[in-house]
């Protein structure tokens, strides 16, 4: 993928910047990774959490960069361009998806968002797509795909810079779809900038990132900003499309920002897709779609009612894309499973092991629901929340897995910089006022705490470790390691079956 565009174009997109050492010059791509820079770059320094761009000029000078683009007033060579700017966001939503051509505007897009089953339904919606012949790329919370092709991925929605490299990279290699996961950071910090999305799916809104939103009325209003852009300015695709979870008491106000065609999916308030005759068990599940589209009946591997809603919402979206229902019901019959979501560890063991990522009190609640409704024996939940986020769900989550487990282990999910006990005694606070006789334990370390609860499982039992999913990594306060639920699962179970627990 070879892109490049004039300066003097690009300086057209940045109204009041100051420009020193103007050269008339090409720019062959833009980074904002010193070490990703090459000959004729422009280097993008933004100020993050953690570093700040200004810092590595000289880096990315020395790796060939030919423009800085700044907020602050550093010097730099006098043969090197320097585009001083006040306000960072606002110009690399405006020059960064003008570089590369609008890609977003160029193939049918599909955003996911909400708090829970994003992944789930972005992974169902590739598999009914490619099965229906198109070509398909895939952003989202585990990984970016280009058709078979795989890139790592550090946030759910990229920012914009790398996004639009991407979604380049996807138009030049074919891509009839990207479907992607839309996240409310994405959404309030304009990270989409350049995209024009076709079809938006809203799954539920619950509890999370308030240490962000600060509110929940502001992560609504983030949500809502993907079923505005639906019926925005300069758009240039017909036929939108939003498909809106009528069951979630944000549904209205998703619906009251969409000005496009709606289909609606639930299971408890009338929709133009309705699940039927839902019968859950432990590997799977069936039930009946009903209502103004079609009738269908579907025998599926995947289970819990959070999957039900899961498998609506990516009907929905693929018959609003015109997608035939035996193609749709083909592909999810032979859906297995996504990374890290409700996934069964099987070592040999008579009791049952789930990793999943519920890391949100509805989210854990959702699982353990679904544990519930499959097996009348005991459930040991492992489980944490994160260090230096939202500290009013900790309590919450530390009640729901009191009233719903029968053992409870909490322990450290990703601590940062916070003082893992710390976070403990929180949620402990929640447990304590539904505890009753169950037993729990705190647990700092994440591994003892799994070896403990597969230790602890009689046959028949179900044991739940929730909150880091498909993740093989820790943030501690001492750094980073590398820490995989499923890995640790296997071995602890390995260890018991060898009597060594």
């Amino acid at each position: 993928m070879i892109m490049s565009k004039s300066l003097t174009s690009l300086l057209e997109k940045m109204p009041g910047a100051i420009v020193e050492n103007l050269q008339d010059i090409v720019i062959e791509n833009i980074q904002e990774d010193s070490r990703l820079v090459t000959k004729g770059d422009l280097f993008v320094c933004r100020v993050g959490s953690t570093v700040d761009g200004h810092d590595y000029i000289q880096a990315a000078i020395e790796k060939g960069a030919v423009a800085i683009l700044l907020t602050k007033d550093v010097d730099v060579p006098d043969n090197v361009v320097k585009i001083s700017v006040e306000d960072m966001h606002k110009t690399l939503e405006s020059v960064v998806p003008f570089f590369y051509d609008y890609p977003g505007k160029k193939m049918r897009m599909i955003g996911v968002t909400g708090t829970n089953g994003k992944t789930t339904i972005t992974y169902l919606l590739r598999d009914i797509f490619r099965r229906a012949g198109y070509k398909v790329g895939l952003i989202g919370t585990i990984k970016i795909m280009i058709e078979e092709k795989i890139l790592p991925i550090h946030n759910t929605t990229p920012d914009v810079v790398f996004l639009q490299q991407i979604l380049a990279k996807m138009q030049a290699a074919g891509m009839d779809y990207v479907i992607m996961e839309v996240s409310s950071h994405a959404l309030a910090l304009n990270r989409v900038a350049g995209c024009e999305f076709d079809t938006a799916v809203f799954t539920n809104l619950t509890r999370d990132h308030l240490d962000f939103h600060k509110t929940f009325a502001n992560y609504a209003l983030s949500k809502a900003k993907l079923f505005d852009s639906l019926s925005g300015k300069d758009l240039v695709k017909d036929h939108k499309n939003a498909i809106i979870n009528v069951d979630d008491a944000s549904s209205k106000m998703m619906m009251e920002h969409s000005n496009c065609h709606i289909f609606t999916y639930g299971i408890e308030n009338k929709a133009d897709l309705q699940a039927r005759f839902i019968d859950l068990h432990s590997d799977g599940m069936s039930f009946a779609i009903t209502g103004t589209i079609f009738n269908m009946k579907l025998d599926l591997k995947i289970t819990g009612i959070f999957n039900v809603y899961n498998v609506m919402g990516a009907v929905g979206a693929a018959t609003a894309e015109g997608i035939t229902g035996d193609i749709i019901k083909q592909s999810i019959e032979a859906f297995h499973s996504v990374p890290g979501r409700f996934e069964l560890i099987r070592g040999g063991q008579d009791f049952a092991v789930v990793v999943d990522y519920a890391h949100t009190p509805d989210g854990l609640e959702n699982i353990l629901r679904t544990a519930r409704s499959i097996s009348d024996k005991r459930i040991i939940t492992v489980f944490g929340c994160g260090g230096n986020r939202d500290r009013t769900k900790r309590p919450i989550m530390g009640r729901i897995a009191a009233e719903m487990s029968d053992i409870i282990i909490a322990t450290s999910d990703n601590p940062r910089k916070e003082d893992p006990t710390f976070i403990l005694s929180e949620i402990e606070e929640g447990i304590i006022t539904a505890i009753g006789k169950k037993k729990y334990e705190k647990i700092v370390d994440r591994k003892t705490a799994i070896n403990e609860a597969i230790r602890l499982a009689e046959k028949d039992d179900i044991v739940i470790i929730a909150g880091k999913g498909h993740e093989n990594y820790q943030i501690l306060p001492e750094g980073t390691i590398h820490f995989d639920d499923k890995e640790v699962a296997l071995e602890a179970i390995k260890k018991r079956l060898d009597g060594q627990q």
